[in-house]
């Protein structure tokens, strides 16, 4: 589970993040949406522990972030937009690291049963400049869940993928969902979330304008008509010329 409250992150005079709180309960895949400079990033920053909030705090599975940094960390997997790999270690080497770190003593198995699901059993030998950036992509992946997080963050994890790797990126989110998994999924790809999502949040000028499950959002800005999310989310944003347009 994923509980944020009163959070809020300052830069000198500027306010990124100003008094946000959510939750994200086990099987919720919860979409994060907003226009740039909304405060996405540094909201998925804080919430990993990539940067310290100014003020709130955050729990994963119950564990303060701030106060117990290594035991909240983990419980989680963080897949950002842009994968960070190593330029000399094989596909499996990389599992082969990431279980030394978190402790896995049956890696081997359970990494040959993701890069299964991933469709990259063959690749296993390959370095990182040999792949290409979906399957890189896909590797970050693999290294995330490794551990079996029970928190799972995505930032425009379908970046590179292929028609295929998206059906199967999606699979995987749905299936980790369907194994009590908590996601944030980060994405400005509307249709993804529609598919994939059970919850929103969508922030503008760093504040909270919309949160809870896709249906009660879409009720609240819709006035009983038909709406896509994108007809929604122009709505709950205020882009008024947007939404007439369309």
């Amino acid at each position: 589970m994923i509980e944020v409250s009163h959070l809020s992150k300052r830069y000198g005079e500027f306010t990124a993040v100003h008094d946000l709180s959510f939750s994200v309960r086990p099987g919720e895949v919860m979409g994060l949406v907003g226009p740039n400079g909304a405060g996405k990033t540094t909201t998925l920053r804080c919430a990993t522990g990539i940067i310290p909030a100014t003020t709130g705090t955050v729990k994963l599975c119950g564990i303060d972030i701030v106060e117990d940094p290594i035991g909240a960390k983990g419980q989680m997997a963080f897949v950002p937009d842009e994968p960070r790999l190593f330029d000399y270690l094989t596909v499996w080497q990389h599992l082969n690291f990431m279980a030394r770190l978190y402790g896995v003593s049956d890696w081997a198995e359970r990494g040959e049963r993701i890069l299964a699901n991933l469709e990259m059993s063959d690749k296993k030998q390959l370095l990182p400049g040999e792949l290409s950036r979906g399957m890189k992509q896909k590797l970050a992946i693999a290294c995330g869940l490794l551990h079996q997080p029970k928190v799972v963050i995505f930032d425009e994890p379908l970046t590179g993928l292929d028609p295929g790797g998206i059906r199967r990126m999606k699979e995987v989110m749905r299936g980790l969902a369907r194994d009590g998994v908590a996601l944030i999924l980060s994405s400005h790809l509307l249709s993804l979330l529609e598919e994939v999502c059970t919850h929103l949040l969508i922030l503008k000028n760093g504040e909270k304008v919309a949160d809870g499950s896709v249906a009660e959002v879409h009720s609240r800005f819709s006035d009983g008509s038909e709406l896509s999310l994108e007809d929604v989310f122009f709505r709950a944003t205020g882009d008024t010329e947007s939404a007439t347009q369309r």
